[in-house]
């Protein structure tokens, strides 16, 4: 989707740019208790006939914006409420443009196949009332009452995009008169008004941001270009539309606020917030830029501030909300806009595009990873977004907002001076480290970025086990989502590390004479619009796209979310504390069978522990020798890896010392491996000659609430299953005992062992090839063993 790819080279809103912001305290429980409230309160609210209490001269207008609004807040089609109001806008022949383009919204999201005949014919009363010329050429109106307005116009011009990305084509006609008429009523500022050459407001300065973003999109050729079966990639733009869009941004920050329309006033306050949440996801970003000013934040979190103001506002009793002006001083109105701004505010983020320079270098192909994220959208049946990231100012925390990060150039991304490219790569690392992936492409025959790239990663990953090697064709990015063709397969690297590849380097294919880049490709592809073209090239952009949504299948597992839901730091943790009593002193053993493939594990789980159980804890923070003296200071001791290992007798001698002292280990193979489960086995065998590993009853007081823990005796495990060539990998849950194994020392566990993971799940990993227990019965498990230890 190139509407988000205009705005994209914008680096004064990317994210990370700016210090971080004071964010508003507010949370994802709040978020969505505040949305089932309003869906609540409109539910009500509907009449038996399917409708809403329409305004007078607008019959289905209100009832259109009720409609979308709980289509959007999760309401399936199918919900009796949503079925009433479906059969009642279908009888509705609307004659006014709001009317039009709202109905043609719900029917584009709810039933685009079933009432396609009706998304046809609005399409065609919009493209036949848009003012074809004279001062409002381009504009929409009412229509027959008053000039052209930008508000009409903004709403025509949404039912045109949601109509087309139904399926429904659109004239090009149209697109070109629309773009041409928000160019021209810009003002100078950066700012659009209701009516053009009046001081502008923030709705309508939303507004033209949004409309000039979609129009471009629909009006601009791609970046790269095919002539006959030749593709021409890395083309020059021109930068027209970038520049009246940062213009709007910046008049956006110079004016920002999520409490009142600026400028405006009070007056239709909610009509901006459903304007600025599309603004600020179709140009794909996080962050609005504020203006520099001492001690103040220089960039604002719209997303959050404006949820945490609009939970505030919704009214105590009934759920609803309610504004100033006309219209959106009706509850039901102001519902509508303000679940439009919660609800699609919270769209999962899918993949962010790094940009690591300020050339453009990073950006050659604007359209591709929107276009691949509106790709994958259509695959998963469900809303996604995507993002710019400013991988210079970003924090760690930036980055993890996006479960996946695309790394792409011609020119040397490694920063000159060394003290920065040390902390590049320890940013990378903890990145990848807590859970994130890289996906990273080298285009346009520069050899700068392969060389600098693998240099980077040589700083990311010193250790001689993690290295770039090339992918076999059995590794699932050939075949996750979609069988890719073999001749369209292409060299692709990765690293091993943590519980799977975490990244994935597409170089050029080959040095002298590249084919297209994926990238290129990407932008070749637009969802919606596709040219008709010869099978040579359709044929490599299938393939591109195929490789894009495998990875994504592979790095996410599919599963994407807004907001962290696995485990929070904990006051009660603190890293600087001395060795005390009644804190649970935890450590990791150093092995040599990958003891560091899941380095948070551990760290996580007791986050849990010191959040859900009131335990305060310390984790060693590197892996703890196994011939430390310290060993013996530590009442718990993990252990797992993911390839074949063997001890030494030392260390075999010094771990049967530690247990038969009282001391517990538990431990699991990352994944499921075979290799560390055969070398487990064998070494434990020889550890304790005299003892043997046994399964642990389902029914062993470990698993129920004895200790003050968790019912176990159900668990969910991700087993993935073997599928037929061509098919996508399937990731079965199953619902099972618990299957783990241990040592008994007298009347006590004194080693407990899942030849399934568990670490790989307290990583926050999703990968579709691992094997084990999912994150929220992992966290459980391993916390039921902590209790059970501290009371033995």
């Amino acid at each position: 989707m190139k509407p988000l790819v205009a705005a994209a080279v914008l680096a004064a809103g990317l994210i990370g740019l700016f210090v971080a912001p004071v964010r508003a305290e507010i949370t994802a429980e709040q978020v969505r208790k505040a949305i089932d409230r309003g869906v609540g309160y409109l539910k009500a609210q509907q009449q038996l006939n399917g409708a809403w209490p329409d305004m007078i001269g607008m019959p289905g207008g209100i009832s259109a914006l009720c409609t979308l609004a709980l289509l959007n807040s999760g309401v399936d089609p199918d919900d009796p409420v949503m079925q009433k109001a479906l059969e009642y806008l279908r009888r509705v022949r609307p004659e006014r443009t709001y009317v039009v383009a709202l109905q043609t919204m719900v029917f584009a999201r709810a039933t685009p196949g079933k009432d396609r005949s009706l998304i046809e014919r609005n399409v065609k009363w919009l493209q036949s009332t848009q003012i074809p010329d004279g001062p409002y050429k381009g504009a929409w109106t009412y229509p027959g009452i008053g000039d052209g307005d930008n508000s009409n116009s903004q709403f025509a011009l949404l039912g045109l995009y949601e109509a087309e990305r139904a399926g429904v084509p659109t004239s090009l006609r149209t697109w070109k008169l629309a773009q041409k008429h928000w160019e021209d009523c810009q003002n100078i500022d950066g700012s659009w008004s209701y009516k053009r050459g009046a001081p502008g407001t923030g709705s309508m300065t939303c507004a033209g941001i949004s409309s000039l973003v979609i129009a471009a999109d629909r009006v601009q050729s791609s970046d790269a270009r095919v002539v006959g079966d030749r593709i021409d990639c890395c083309g020059s733009h021109q930068a027209g539309e970038d520049t009246r869009i940062e213009n709007g941004i910046r008049w956006l920050g110079q004016h920002y606020s999520v409490s009142h329309n600026p400028v405006a006033g009070p007056t239709w306050a909610l009509y901006y917030l459903y304007g600025l949440e599309r603004a600020g996801r179709l140009t794909a970003r996080r962050f609005i830029p504020l203006p520099s000013r001492q001690g103040q934040p220089s960039r604002a979190d719209w997303y959050r501030e404006g949820a945490d103001w609009l939970i505030r506002q919704q009214d105590g009793l009934s759920g609803f909300w309610s504004g100033k002006g006309l219209g959106e001083n009706e509850p039901t109105v102001g519902t509508s806009l303000a679940l439009l701004f919660l609800s699609k505010g919270r769209w999962p983020v899918l993949l962010g595009k790094l940009q690591h320079g300020d050339n453009g270098d990073w950006n050659r192909h604007r359209g591709d990873v929107a276009n691949l994220t509106r790709y994958v959208e259509s695959r998963w049946k469900f809303d996604m977004t995507w993002q710019v990231v400013d991988l210079r100012a970003a924090t760690v925390e930036d980055l993890l907002q996006t479960p996946v990060l695309f790394y792409c150039g011609s020119e040397d991304p490694l920063p000159v001076d060394p003290a920065q490219r040390k902390k590049l790569a320890q940013k990378l690392r903890d990145y990848l480290d807590r859970g994130g992936f890289l996906f990273a492409e080298g285009y346009c025959g520069g050899v700068g970025f392969d060389r600098g790239f693998r240099e980077l990663m040589r700083q990311v990953f010193p250790e001689p086990e993690y290295k770039l090697r090339l992918l076999e064709p059995e590794h699932p990015i050939w075949y996750a989502e979609e069988k890719i063709d073999p001749a369209q397969m292409r060299p692709v690297w990765g690293i091993e590390s943590g519980c799977r590849t975490s990244v994935i380097y597409v170089p050029l294919d080959p040095p002298a004479s590249p084919r297209p880049g994926v990238s290129c490709l990407w932008d070749l592809a637009r969802p919606g619009r596709e040219e008709k073209r010869g099978r040579p090239v359709q044929g490599q952009i299938d393939a591109a796209l195929s490789l894009g949504i495998n990875v994504l299948a592979y790095a996410t597992n599919r599963e994407l979310k807004t907001k962290e839901v696995g485990f929070q730091a904990s006051a009660t943790r603190r890293p600087t504390d001395r060795l005390e009593r009644g804190k649970l002193y935890v450590a990791t053993l150093r092995h040599p069978g990958g003891c560091n493939s899941a380095p948070r594990a551990v760290t996580n789980l007791m986050d849990a522990a010191a959040k859900d159980l009131k335990i305060r804890t310390r984790v060693h923070q590197e892996p703890l020798a196994i011939t430390d003296d310290a060993l013996l200071d530590y009442h718990l001791v993990f252990m797992h890896g993911r390839t074949a290992f063997r001890l030494t007798d030392t260390e075999r001698g010094r771990l049967r010392q530690y247990i038969d002292r009282g001391g517990m280990l538990m431990a699991d193979s990352i994944c499921a491996s075979r290799a560390f489960t055969e070398s487990f086995r064998r070494e434990m065998a020889t550890v304790f000659p005299d003892r043997k590993l046994e399964k642990i009853p389902a029914d062993d007081p470990i698993w129920s609430t004895a200790y003050g823990g968790f019912d176990l005796r159900t668990v969910a495990r991700r087993d993935p299953e073997a599928v037929a060539a061509g098919t996508p990998l399937r990731n079965a849950i199953r619902k099972v005992p618990p299957e783990l194994e241990g040592i008994k020392f007298g009347d006590h566990w004194g080693l407990i062992f899942s030849q399934f993971d568990l670490s790989c799940a307290l990583e926050k990993h999703n990968s579709l090839e691992c094997r084990g227990y999912v994150r929220e019965d992992a966290a459980r498990i391993g916390l039921n063993v902590v209790l059970y230890s501290l009371q033995q």
